[in-house]
């Protein structure tokens, strides 16, 4: 802190002596000088600087930078000179993937300035706000998107860009090998938009713990991002467009493989340690997978999906951060409420005379418990306001007072658990007596603890609250955003069908909307088909299972060989969806007849066929 502060009066003498400068990073980006109380510096190897200048435009706001010095930034110069290429070949093809690409610029040998993205906060940030363990938890990501766009449509929108930049980004990084891939260098923008910093390793080359290399996932797609872009803990329909979007993104890069091995190429010479022979070239070819046709890489690639979805390895580097950066923060920051976009003081809000917990609420959204309504009037005359909070919202209060002070000075807290049958009603109306107790006996606490800024922050309105001034909110089912009725019963299927050199292609894409089992859990469905007539069950070709999904994805292709288009039209698809149900007979969800005499298979044919029961499949 004091080299940082002795380093700013230099520059604030550099100012004075010439007036203005224009910054490095880009000519149109005119100062008049730094702004030191906004100054500080990042936590990482090389403890980058943030930098706060002052614009030339009186009406500009502060231009922010980061100065760091030890890394070789023509290295990330190169990555996001790269990313902006693929961006502009899928803007070309009508695809906009909602891509954050900052400037980075290299101003000599192992340093440069890099452009601070407004708005945005590493996973890391996000994660422990619901505590050190936040990376293993499912629901950050989203409460935290729902905390800076309280509105439904604003919300909807954040969701749109958190999933095309993701799948943008899941291609990306990919294709370009990028390593070291921690909660502290991908961000998130309160827009929904996500992006990656810091490439200070690519091509493969992965930082190594022993033996072990620190990326065990193809690329970082976790299930809190899952979470965001399902709506909730089960696979929706909204992860089919996203699984599409990055197969798509990817198939659209793989044209282009030449492109980028001649620019890659190009930049061999160079001196950067990790693109210096032909095997990191090599890196970039074998991801691209230029052999293989679009079908068979949209497989590869939604296995890759899957793969990093599954990886435990993730979060537990995540978490190994968590734990490394604690010596870093643990002493300095300030805990703050996750569910609360910025913190309130006495000062600022006006002080709190009295609070009541006035009652309890049945919600349904964003999933099934009680909410309490909490009175609170302050010092100005007829000034009062109701806030909505729920037991879990409450528990987080007390445990981040518990870090500020004594257990002697604050009030206990009511158990979680509810002892004996009796839960639903009677334990809220329970627990709504012990929390009145808590919080009447929180603000006539000692002062230091009454009027800190986390139970001002706590009792202050958020935009959910304005319903709770008013009657009970009606109820909502908590998939009500996410729900699409199909209007059939059984659920579709995605499929394509293509017909090429006697060979018939049937690429198996997702299934939505399937129904429960009978005993109301979901199914583990698999697909099934024959060409029909085919008395000797010859023709029989599976996908591989799904577990406990109404909405799964495959991308499987299933092929029949040696089938002369004559004989063609005359055959039938018959494609079941089943239930895998172990030493039971499996479970008949639905099917689908399809006459290939009624496609025109000079051309490939892709859409939802309607599955119910036996009869002929509508397109």
């Amino acid at each position: 802190q004091g080299i940082l502060r002795e380093g700013l009066e230099d520059v604030a003498q550099f100012f004075k002596a010439h007036g203005s400068c224009r910054l490095p990073l880009s000519p149109s980006l005119l100062v008049k000088g730094i702004v030191p109380r906004d100054c500080s510096y990042f936590n990482s190897n090389a403890v980058p600087l943030k930098l706060s200048f002052q614009n030339v435009d009186p009406l500009g706001e502060n231009i922010r930078v980061i100065f760091k010095c030890g890394d070789d930034l023509r290295q990330d110069m190169l990555t996001l000179q790269m990313i902006r290429i693929m961006n502009k070949i899928w803007v070309q093809e009508g695809l906009d993937m909602r891509m954050v690409i900052f400037r980075c610029f290299s101003t000599g040998r192992g340093r440069g300035m890099v452009e601070m993205i407004p708005n945005a906060e590493t996973l890391r940030k996000i994660q422990v706000e619901h505590g050190v363990t936040g990376s293993f938890k499912d629901r950050p990501l989203a409460d935290w998107l729902q905390k800076h766009n309280p509105k439904e449509d604003e919300y909807e929108k954040a969701v749109e860009n958190f999933i095309y930049s993701c799948a943008g980004c899941c291609v990306a990084t990919y294709v370009l090998g990028i390593c070291d891939r921690h909660n502290d260098n991908i961000m998130l923008k309160t827009t929904g938009h996500m992006f990656h910093i810091d490439f200070g390793r690519f091509l493969g080359h992965a930082q190594m713990f022993g033996n072990i290399k620190r990326d065990r996932a193809p690329f970082v797609f976790t299930s809190d991002m899952a979470y965001v872009i399902n709506g909730g803990d089960k696979p929706s329909s909204r992860f089919h467009d996203f699984v599409d979007l990055c197969c798509q993104a990817y198939n659209l890069i793989r044209k282009h493989t030449h492109l980028f091995l001649n620019l890659l190429g190009l930049m061999l010479s160079c001196g950067i340690p990790e693109l210096s022979d032909l095997e990191d070239l090599k890196y970039v070819y074998d991801a691209l997978r230029p052999q293989d046709s679009d079908a068979d890489a949209t497989t590869y690639f939604t296995r890759l999906i899957e793969s990093s979805l599954g990886s435990v390895a993730t979060k537990l580097n995540f978490f190994i951060h968590n734990l490394a950066q604690m010596k870093f923060t643990g002493s300095e920051a300030r805990p703050t409420l996750s569910f609360a976009p910025r913190t309130h003081t006495l000062k600022a809000s006006g002080r709190i005379r009295d609070v009541f917990l006035c009652r309890h609420e049945r919600v349904f959204n964003p999933s099934k418990g009680y909410t309490y309504v909490v009175k609170v009037q302050r010092d100005s005359p007829g000034e009062v306001t109701f806030v909505q909070r729920t037991f879990e919202e409450f528990q987080e209060l007390h445990n981040k007072l518990r870090l500020l002070f004594p257990s002697s000075l604050l009030p206990s807290f009511p158990s979680r658990f509810v002892i004996g049958r009796s839960r639903g009603e009677a334990a809220a109306e329970r627990r709504k007596e012990e929390l009145n107790g808590y919080i009447w006996h929180l603000i006539h606490a000692t002062p230091e603890v009454a009027e800190c800024d986390l139970v001002y922050t706590f009792f202050h309105p958020l935009p959910r609250d304005e319903k709770a001034a008013g009657t009970n909110p009606s109820p909502k089912p908590a998939d009500a955003t996410w729900a699409r009725s199909l209007g059939k019963v059984g659920g579709e299927v995605k499929l394509s069908i293509s017909y090429k050199n006697n060979k018939l292609f049937i690429m198996v894409m997702h299934i939505r909307g399937l129904p429960p089992l009978q005993d109301g859990n979901d199914p583990d469905p698999y697909v099934k088909t024959y060409l029909l007539p085919d008395p000797q069950k010859t023709t029989k070709r599976k996908t591989k299972v799904a577990r406990k999904t109404c909405n799964p994805t495959y991308n499987e292709m299933l092929v029949y060989d040696g089938i002369p288009r004559g004989d063609l039209e005359q055959r039938e698809l018959r494609l079941s969806v089943l239930s895998e149900e172990g030493f039971w007979e499996n479970i008949l969800l639905g099917e689908v007849g399809i006459r290939l005499r009624d496609l025109d298979l000079a051309q490939e044919k892709m859409g939802w066929f309607a599955l119910g029961s036996r009869g002929h499949g509508t397109l």
